[in-house]
């Protein structure tokens, strides 16, 4: 029922399973899939000893008769909020996942304001990870994940919003009018602490000899960071995927330019374009 419903709780009656109820909720919180649903056990009785087998068994609250109703319905609330929270985070890095992403582009489409939209990816990552490791291309993601982090909470004074994708693609969105301040100052830090991850040989040669698909032997430059812009000075957006789409065009045409680069589409959108439509012509590259 778990594996094909996932619902929100598994309520437990503590008095009727006893053991047997244990061994369910040990067997669903050993499974990553099923680890997330939040296991609530509900007791007439309030003995320490049951209540502690209970959280040694992977319960996420237990609750007896002891609290009061109001309380009861504070702490299955609580751990609702908790859950959410957990599953909307990436594990590696603790930034909002795609779920609070694109909670955040509705937000934005909602607010009325002007917002920038940045879609933030690495280049030359997965031979990165070729020839060091994941666990230091795992390094290299949570240095970005600061990066961007710092930046943007730095500049707009604990505002703004920054998420991550997934492997080495992020989000952010800030004010407009504090793009090319953040964005050049992201690209800075990157390439001032990102070629640090590499040995001394390779960062003095700026490059490495890597295999592509066939086994060739070519030339690997270091990492760079390239930055998709979408705004909405010019264009009406009417749901988060439009701006998805957008982003991921604008990410795309960054990643066909040398070096550490962000590019914003200024490109303006005509009365009879549908809202989130290409047009012709190459967007310019931010200040």
């Amino acid at each position: 029922m778990i594996l094909r419903g996932f619902p929100c709780f598994l309520f437990l009656d503590a008095d009727r399973t006893g053991a047997a109820g244990r061994d369910i909720v040990t067997r669903l919180k050993s499974d990553a899939f099923t680890a997330i649903v939040p296991v609530v056990v509900l007791s007439d009785r309030h003995e320490q000893a049951e209540v502690e087998s209970w959280f040694a068994a992977g319960a996420d609250e237990v609750i007896t008769g002891l609290f009061s109703v109001p309380e009861q319905r504070a702490r299955i609330a609580a751990i609702q909020t908790r859950t959410a929270r957990d599953v909307s985070v990436h594990p590696s890095t603790r930034l909002p996942g795609t779920t609070e992403i694109e909670r955040e582009i509705r937000r934005q489409l909602d607010g009325g304001g002007e917002f920038a939209v940045c879609y933030a990816d690495l280049d030359h990552f997965k031979e990165f990870n070729d020839r060091y490791s994941y666990y230091d291309g795992d390094r290299v993601i949570y240095i970005v994940s600061r990066i961007l982090h710092d930046v943007v909470k730095g500049v707009m004074h604990g505002r703004g919003f920054v998420g991550h994708i997934g492997g080495d693609d992020f989000i952010f969105m800030i004010p407009l009018p504090a793009v090319n301040e953040i964005c050049s100052e992201i690209v800075s830090i990157f390439d001032t602490l990102v070629p640090l991850q590499y040995n001394e040989q390779d960062r003095r040669a700026g490059y490495f000899f890597g295999k592509d698909r066939r086994g060739q032997l070519h030339r690997v430059p270091l990492m760079t960071i390239s930055i998709g812009i979408v705004t909405n000075r010019s264009r009406k957006f009417t749901h988060p995927a439009q701006v998805s789409e957008l982003a991921t065009e604008m990410k795309s045409y960054a990643k066909t330019l040398p070096g550490s680069v962000f590019v914003v589409d200024r490109r303006i959108q005509s009365d009879s374009e549908d809202p989130g439509n290409r047009r012709p012509g190459a967007p310019r590259v931010g200040d």
